[in-house]
């Protein structure tokens, strides 16, 4: 008999479901993104909160309607951001409350895991990853960015946190400048569109590396801000412009990782991983030095619970 896993996750701007089957098969990925009012910047969490509560059920509906509730043999879910102390969001309440009483009234095994730790698993299910037991992560969203060092022993994932910003996120760089071009927010998939027509500008933007891993990200916001303002190009060239310098220090800081750390296998995950110009040339330039870089497909690099219900399936 077919037995099915299914993931949950409620994230600061996703309500998403995913189930698979017992051959790592993708039954199902549904996600609903989180409405913000344009020109908002977006959501507070009790707002997100309060959506959650609306979409989560109709997802669960969604899916009673297309497999056999009775074959699921574990329900788990994401409780927090980060597995590090004090790592909280009001968001994944929803998420955690719904999947436990789920497994409750079904009587499947519950599990819990963070939603970074569900980006990781996105990766590693489709992916040779599952089989490599130390890699570099580098989780790019925009909630985090965070260069991280995991161990994957005996399907547990030790995650250590190696660098990444120290103030905005990566995520958090692009929607603001996108919202600051007038565009709603989340703005990286429309930038992602129109930056496709843009031009190579001569412009060399410095970004501050500090001990090899860290950097800051807020004078790069005010940089591309004034850009704007001065309105001396086109948007689709500012826009090219900002995702050629994020992956331009992006692959420094693996590069010292991988070099420091003597290894070679890197995944990235996250929602900004799906950015055509960034994977393009991370993927290029990281492969010349010898890096073996893995990317998820971009639906799987947004927040999704096709990680989580993997995790849920391979814990022993």
């Amino acid at each position: 008999m077919t037995r099915y896993f299914v993931g949950i996750d409620t994230s600061s701007y996703t309500t998403s479901l995913a189930v698979l089957d017992e051959d790592d098969n993708i039954i199902l990925n549904l996600s609903k993104l989180l409405k913000v009012e344009k020109g908002k910047k977006g959501l507070r969490q009790q707002e997100a909160v309060f959506q959650h509560v609306q979409n989560l059920p109709l997802l669960v509906e969604h899916m009673t309607e297309q497999i056999d509730v009775i074959k699921i043999k574990s329900i788990s879910c994401s409780t927090k951001p980060r597995n590090v102390n004090g790592s909280y969001m009001p968001v994944f309440v929803v998420g955690k409350g719904q999947a436990f009483v789920l497994s409750k009234v079904l009587n499947t095994d519950y599990n819990e895991f963070s939603h970074q730790e569900g980006h990781i698993g996105a990766g590693l299910i489709s992916s040779s990853f599952k089989n490599i037991e130390s890699f570099i992560s580098l989780h790019i969203s925009g909630g985090t960015t965070e260069l991280l060092l995991v161990n994957n022993k005996k399907n547990c994932l030790q995650i250590e946190i190696i660098g990444g910003t120290l103030d905005i996120s990566v995520g958090q760089l692009i929607d603001r400048i996108g919202v600051y071009a007038g565009l709603n927010f989340p703005s990286g998939k429309k930038m992602d569109e129109i930056s496709k027509e843009g031009r190579k500008l001569n412009l060399n933007i410095p970004v501050s590396i500090k001990n090899r891993f860290w950097f800051n990200l807020s004078g790069m916001e005010n940089y591309f801000k004034t850009l704007i303002e001065k309105n001396q190009y086109k948007y689709e060239d500012i826009f090219r412009l900002l995702f050629h310098t994020i992956s331009k220090f992006l692959m420094h800081i693996i590069l010292n990782a991988c070099n420091i750390y003597n290894i070679q296998n890197v995944l990235i995950t996250g929602g900004v991983a799906a950015n055509t110009f960034i994977r393009k040339n991370l993927s290029t330039e990281l492969t010349k030095s010898g890096i073996n870089i893995y990317f998820p497909s971009p639906k799987l690099c947004t927040d999704n619970a096709v990680g989580i219900a993997y995790l849920g399936k391979i814990k022993e």
